[in-house]
Parts: C-alpha cells; structure tokens; sequence
C-alpha cells in the first residue's frame, strides 16, 4: 500500500532531477556562447561532454514518469504535473542539442579570424539563459504569472535574431569571403531563438499545470472571445 507521503516523495524527486537537468542545460548553454565570444574551443569541448549526461537525465525522468502514471494513477494537479514534466523534459533536452549545435559552430568560428563585434548574440544569449533560469523558477514555485513574462520575452529573442540576421546579410552582400563565417553565425542566433522557443514551451506548460489552461496557438484568447 502507497501512502501519500510516500507519494509525495516520489513527486519531489521527480522535481529534483528535472531541476538537475535543467541546471545541466543552463550550464551547456552558458559555455556555448562563451566558447564563442571568448574564442575558447576547449569550452565548447566540455558541451559535448554534458550533452551525454544531460540525454542521460532525459531517459531516467521519462522513466520516473511512466512508472508515477502506471502505478500511482495521479488526479488533477498531480497528473498535470507529471505531463507537465514529460513535456518539459524533451524541451530542455532539446535546448541542450541547440548548446552542442552552438559549440560547433564556435570551433569552426574559433579558427578563422574574428568576422566582428559579438554584441547582439550575447545580448540574445543574456535574455535566453534568463528565460530558461526564469522558467524553471516558475514551474517549481508554480507560477503561472512568471511563466507568462517568459513567454512574453521570447519577442524580444526574435527581434534580435531578425537584427543579427540582417546585419550579417550586409557583410556577406559587401564580401563573399564573409559568407562562411556569417552562416554560422546565422546559425548560432537561429540556434539561441529555438533555446527561446523551447523555454516559451515550458511556460506554456507551467501555466497550464498551474491553472490548467491551454494558452498554445492563443487557445485561451480564443475561449475569452468565444
């Protein structure tokens, strides 16, 4: 017989090994971008390594998961916790192969000659990590009014990439030997915007986990105006 407390246990541990995930993913996508702007190849190096650990992590939660559905048959706020956590949980998986895909690019970058000034992408850089720090603060306060600001950030990412790609289309334009690098900067702005996207995903679950409403695809503006 499962008590509650014992329950409980098992939702906490839960929390705690997603937090430890997500501190994981935080940490890839912090040296990413600094392997990048301090031109420091052997950062990125390190990326590779906790992508392992953080794949890891993705397959011992979803594990966690399906035993607390299959075997404790949760209600309400407990069974949109654990969705919640299975969704959450492919997210920032998915924001540690967008760390890795910046790592690359950074090695190649690394080896040619600086293209110019890295303002815009740490900029973009600065507001992601935030994002993700803020995100996950929400889901384990259970605060919907936090998760709705993240989700309100990921306009500013996108701006900013739209400034760094239209930038980087005047130096490719102005000389083709800029093509390559330019690129691959393109891609690591590209990258950062889906690291967004993906934090803008986890709020939506937050939110939804909290005051079980759907806000994806403007669902709730939808019901209001109905």
């Amino acid at each position: 017989m499962i008590t509650e407390t014992q329950f409980q246990k098992e939702l906490e541990n839960l929390k705690e090994n997603l937090l430890k995930m997500a501190t994981m993913v935080e940490e890839a996508i912090r040296d990413s971008v600094q392997s990048l702007v301090k031109r420091d190849s052997e950062l990125a190096q390190k990326v590779f390594q906790m992508e392992d650990q953080i794949n890891q992590m993705d397959l011992i939660i979803d594990e966690m998961c399906l035993k607390l559905l299959a075997l404790r048959q949760p209600m309400a706020i407990d069974l949109r916790f654990i969705t919640s956590a299975m969704k959450i949980v492919t997210d920032l998986e998915r924001m540690g192969d967008q760390a890795v895909n910046i790592a690359e690019r950074a090695i190649s970058l690394n080896q040619e000659p600086q293209l110019k000034p890295y303002i815009d992408i740490p900029r973009m850089a600065e507001i992601t990590q935030s994002m993700v720090k803020e995100v996950l603060d929400a889901f384990v306060n259970r605060d919907s009014k936090l998760a709705r600001s993240v989700c309100e950030k990921d306009d500013l990412v996108d701006g900013l990439n739209d400034q760094v790609v239209r930038e980087l289309l005047t130096y490719m334009m102005s000389d083709p030997k800029t093509i390559p690098r330019a690129v691959h900067l393109m891609i690591v702005a590209r990258c950062l915007e889906r690291i967004a996207d993906h934090a803008t995903n986890i709020a939506e679950d937050v939110i939804f986990m909290v005051d079980a409403l759907v806000i994806k695809h403007h669902a709730d503006v939808r019901k209001e105006g109905s």
